[in-house]
């Protein structure tokens, strides 16, 4: 297996649910630095920052909930240091060669970071009015003149730069700003030129600012209260490629504040005789003992997800290795019939485990097309499949459900229908490609016609019938089965998971397993991500 896609979905999943630890929307505890204190109790900002303030970079999305907690928590931050830090939000996204602005999470998102960015330029309130767009940050794009009215920033010249050039200008060196940065995830954070990699609690925050003076510290600095330390063991496998302990370290940093780090190996005597102790079903786990308590958001906020271990606090990080399996014999265990690691391998095979509307599936689906284009050219041949992910279904036939709601599986079996009547030649493919110009279009048949080669009458009486409802179960089952649930998920050779989102990753990912003409190709993609980068993906 390739290490990211699991663990990187379950750490998105994770991360998502320490939103109440992170976000931040209390009255001030004190220190402010200006006349203008609203009910939210920050302040204006001051308009220009002290000599020797430290610069600090916030790259996010406006619609990116990890984003919104980075934003929420550094409130205090500002609010106590004033002019002492020097605090910017920058943006990320794309410009298009006909010079139109996207973003991961639509239209709606740019117009919301468009708005943030002119405030930023028109009135030194745009921070508390960012504070107040997070309460409903999926209605970025339209809040922002109640939260200008309520704060008495000024709405008619924030709606016309929004609706005029500036606000496109002011957002497109934005974006410039981040790309350079090589800021491609939200949150991406600098503090005094360097990369912050720590925790997203307004005290860590505050504890890398007050680190980062190189003259004497504010005032403030010196009431940071000081963090129980908390042993954690990161429990892994040196076999197992997703099971990269750095990236575990990372998140405990940031649920914990002040962890005492300790890894081991199940290969070696200390750690088998933990797994032995604590009989967890898959690697990686964060193995903590009775000093979680004494953090006492830490434990609050992971204590629904540990599982008691004789004197252990157990948390799973959605890993998906069983080391017993990769013992010697381990494949005759029961336990491990259904195990990647114990599947036969059939060279060739590319599959993508995908939801319809997931915007990272689309991607990777998109990318698809030069794929089979460059071995097409070649002459070489890929077995490839769409498999779903989903909810439901099975022996109980409860209802199918998908992350992105009732339209997400509507469409699933649409594509899915597709696949089972166009497989020759891969012509299913004319049809999402199609979709996934504008996957939440209701009309999807627009994409059904004598152009794309698909049949509409076809896909509606799949879709209607059962025989869609039965495709996609049995799609959602296999998922399930594999311990897949992060999309895009690629699996070459029904036994090497990999991820991406440019036709260059996955053209070399498969190509470590299978040497084919067009193998040596370039095709277009990312640069290499660094090593423990997250992955793209909706799930885990």
């Amino acid at each position: 297996m390739n290490k990211g896609s699991a663990i990187v979905g379950f750490i998105l999943c994770f991360l998502s649910g320490m939103a109440g630890m992170w976000g931040i929307d209390r009255a001030s505890s004190g220190g402010g630095f200006g006349a203008h204190a609203s009910k939210e109790g920050s302040v204006a900002m001051p308009d220009k920052a002290n000599p020797g303030a430290v610069k600090v970079e916030l790259y996010a999305m406006s619609q990116c909930p990890y984003g919104v907690q980075a934003e929420n928590g550094f409130k205090d931050a500002v609010e106590k240091l004033g002019g002492d830090v020097d605090f910017k939000v920058e943006f990320i996204g794309q410009t298009g060669a006909t010079g139109e602005l996207t973003s991961m999470h639509g239209p709606k998102e740019v117009r919301g970071d468009m708005i943030q960015m002119c405030a930023q330029k028109h009135t030194p309130k745009w921070f508390q009015l960012m504070l107040c767009q997070n309460k409903n940050s999926k209605e970025v794009d339209t809040n922002w003149e109640a939260c200008a009215n309520e704060l008495g920033a000024p709405v008619d010249a924030l709606r016309a730069c929004v609706d005029g050039e500036e606000g496109k200008s002011l957002l497109k060196a934005s974006f410039e700003r981040a790309e350079k940065k090589g800021a491609r995830g939200s949150p991406t954070i600098y503090v005094a030129g360097n990369k912050y990699e720590g925790g997203r609690r307004p005290a860590d925050f505050m504890k890398a600012i007050c680190a980062a003076y190189t003259g004497p510290k504010p005032a403030a600095c010196g009431d940071i209260p000081e963090s129980p330390k908390v042993n954690v063991t990161i429990l892994t496998d040196k076999r197992c490629e997703d099971c990269d302990a750095r990236r575990i370290q990372s998140t405990i940093a940031r649920v914990v504040a002040n962890p005492v780090l300790k890894t081991l190996d199940y290969s070696d005597a200390e750690g088998r005789k933990l797994y032995d102790a604590i009989k967890p079903a898959k690697l990686p786990l964060a193995v903590f003992d009775a000093t979680l308590d004494a953090d006492k958001e830490a434990s609050g906020a992971i204590g629904q997800r540990v599982k008691p271990m004789g004197a252990y606090k157990v948390l799973e990080m959605g890993g998906e290795w069983n080391p017993a399996c990769v013992d010697a014999d381990g494949c005759k265990l029961d336990e491990c019939k259904d195990e990647i690691a114990c599947k036969p391998e059939t060279p060739g095979t590319l599959e993508v485990f995908v939801m319809s509307q997931c915007p990272f599936g689309v991607k990777g689906l998109d990318a698809m097309k030069e794929v089979l284009a460059n071995f097409e050219k070649n002459k070489a041949k890929i077995d490839f499949k769409i498999r779903f992910i989903g909810g439901g279904g099975g022996e109980k036939k409860a209802a199918l459900t998908s992350m992105h709601g009732q339209g997400e599986v509507d469409e699933d079996i649409r594509e899915i229908c597709a696949v089972n009547h166009y497989d020759k030649g891969d012509k299913y493919m004319n049809y999402i490609l199609c979709r996934n110009k504008n996957i939440r279009d209701a009309a999807w048949e627009s994409c059904a016609t004598k152009e794309t080669g698909i049949d509409a009458a076809t896909i509606k009486k799949c879709f209607e019938g059962d025989e869609g409802k039965g495709l996609l179960d049995a799609s959602f089952q296999y998922a399930t089965k594999l311990g897949i649930g992060a999309s895009p998920t690629w699996l070459a050779n029904g036994k090497y998971k990999f991820s991406g989102v440019d036709p260059e990753t996955i053209k070399t990912e498969f190509c470590k397993h299978n040497k084919l003409p067009g193998c040596d190709a370039k095709l277009s993609g990312q640069a290499p991500q660094p090593a423990g980068a997250p992955a793209p993906g909706c799930g885990g």
